[in-house]
């Protein structure tokens, strides 16, 4: 009977141990096994200026300065939140600056109600053009986090540093952080390819797209080497 009540003990104290191990040991505050909930991604507006001297005498801009330009403008096509500014010093120059800058940025493909135009003082006699747009930069906190021993886990926790470069991989990857506070609008329907449907379906034609023949033959064909 003493056996028998001794084992009963031992096996109930194993069991509490066992809950022991997998129970929080800081009330619940303890880093989840979620990596986005651990470190969670922070998207903020950033500030994107250049800075361009108006050069009359190399049609406007100088060479070494045209490949920054058409560099920054790009950018802003892709990445740019809202309108892309230009300001010029204030001066007998600043209409010219500003409509030089302002039609070389609407000839790159940006229309000229996304384009704002303005001078300021030149600080310093600081006579270049500046042109900036406000984009979105992704990022979370810095990995690294080794303040815990991992080779002691008696409490059964997930380690701080857990999920850290998965969510910093993402950040740094996305190709418009904007992405990830929201799905995007959907664009209006192409009234192009609407009317071509339409026009194929009132014909009795095949409405949907051809595939290139050749591509075509390359996904319905194969040869017996193919196989194995």
């Amino acid at each position: 009977m003493d056996i028998k009540i001794l084992l009963r003990g031992l096996s109930l104290a194993a069991v509490l141990m066992a809950g022991s191990c997998a129970a929080p040991a800081n009330g619940g505050n303890q880093i989840t096994e979620d990596g986005a909930a651990n470190h969670p991604i922070e998207v903020e507006p950033s500030y994107q200026s250049i800075k361009l001297y108006y050069s009359p005498a190399d049609t406007g801009i100088s060479p070494a300065d045209q490949a920054r330009f058409d560099s920054f403008v790009a950018d802003y096509q892709e990445h740019g939140n809202g309108s892309i500014a230009v300001s010029a010093p204030a001066g007998i120059n600043s209409q010219a600056m500003i409509g030089f800058f302002a039609q070389r940025i609407n000839d790159m493909g940006v229309s000229k109600d996304h384009i704002l135009v303005a001078s300021h003082d030149a600080p310093d006699g600081d006579m270049r053009v500046e042109i900036n747009y406000v984009s979105y930069q992704a990022h979370t906190d810095k990995c690294g986090d080794w303040s815990e021993n991992l080779a002691y886990t008696a409490d059964n926790l997930t380690p701080k540093n857990f999920g850290c470069a998965v969510q910093q991989n993402i950040a740094a990857q996305v190709a418009d952080p904007r992405d990830l506070l929201g799905p995007r609008t959907m664009q209006d329907a192409s009234a192009v390819r609407r009317g071509v449907v339409m026009g194929n379906y009132e014909q009795g034609k095949v409405t949907q797209a051809d595939k290139n023949s050749s591509k075509k033959g390359d996904e319905q064909s194969g040869t017996s080497s193919d196989v194995h």
